[in-house]
């Protein structure tokens, strides 16, 4: 089973994501934060992470340029998704590593076309 880390300062947006992400076969962790997140892939990391921009101690950007620079790193496939939906903020997301970019608000269908976009099922 594939594993995905959901991470997302709303409680809310990571409940819709798990259940939409379960229903697909990932077995799923959260973080609230950047902070968490890195601290979760440093113990593991996931086959892919669902990843919000704008979150309190560290933002998603900086959290994927962390990421990126660790060890193997660079191996989860990271999909942005947030409501930063203007060019510059996608650019910056996959100049920085990331691998795709949702908009919010998001659905079941979105997700699971992402996700086989870029392989992940």
């Amino acid at each position: 089973m594939k594993s995905c880390l959901v991470v997302d300062d709303s409680k809310v947006v990571r409940m819709v994501a798990r259940r939409i992400l379960e229903d697909l076969d990932f077995e799923i962790e959260e973080a609230h934060d950047g902070q968490m997140a890195l601290e979760a892939c440093e113990k593991r990391l996931p086959d892919a992470i669902l990843l919000d921009w704008n979150m309190p101690v560290m933002n998603g950007l900086e959290f994927l340029q962390k990421l990126r620079n660790m060890p193997k790193g660079d191996t989860p496939i990271v999909v942005f998704c947030t409501t930063e939906n203007d060019l510059s903020h996608i650019q910056t997301a996959i100049s920085a590593g990331a691998n795709e970019y949702i908009m919010k608000p998001f659905d079941s269908e979105i997700i699971e076309t992402k996700f086989q976009q870029v392989g992940l099922i």
